[in-house]
């Protein structure tokens, strides 16, 4: 895969977040991809990441802006620098409580690509910051 089909990729992945759209965003995907959580475990397979996205969905309103992706030669890996911007909707197990607080979040993610579809994502931002933002 070349790499500008790789970024395109890419940004067809977080086009379908914004939009929501579970089944497009679901269709990006290798069946065995592997999620790597921020600052959690790892979890395969598009059924646990369909799980992850509704869950995201209740608790969360989030856009993600100011996308900057880079791939590497071959198109087999690529990296994303974004801003997240939410709102929490519904309080999240573990968290505190949701009382719709705003949050802008800077964010990255590393992606491995096989066969013109997302294999791995591994999502990162700074969990302390996100805690003091929504608990402020």
């Amino acid at each position: 895969m070349p790499h500008t089909a790789a970024e395109k990729l890419i940004h067809a992945y977080y086009d379908a977040f914004n939009r929501k759209d579970i089944e497009g965003f679901l269709s990006l995907l290798t069946d065995d991809v592997v999620h790597d959580i921020n600052q959690g475990g790892r979890e395969i397979g598009k059924e646990k990441f369909r799980a992850f996205l509704e869950r995201m969905n209740r608790s969360y309103e989030e856009k993600i802006v100011d996308i900057f992706v880079m791939t590497n030669e071959d198109g087999s890996r690529a990296a994303a620098e974004f801003t997240v911007l939410g709102v929490y909707l519904e309080t999240d197990e573990g968290l505190p409580p949701a009382e719709g607080q705003r949050y802008t979040l800077p964010a990255g993610a590393f992606f491995e690509i096989r066969d013109g579809k997302v294999a791995r994502i591994s999502n990162n931002y700074n969990l302390n910051d996100w805690l003091k933002q929504v608990s402020g």
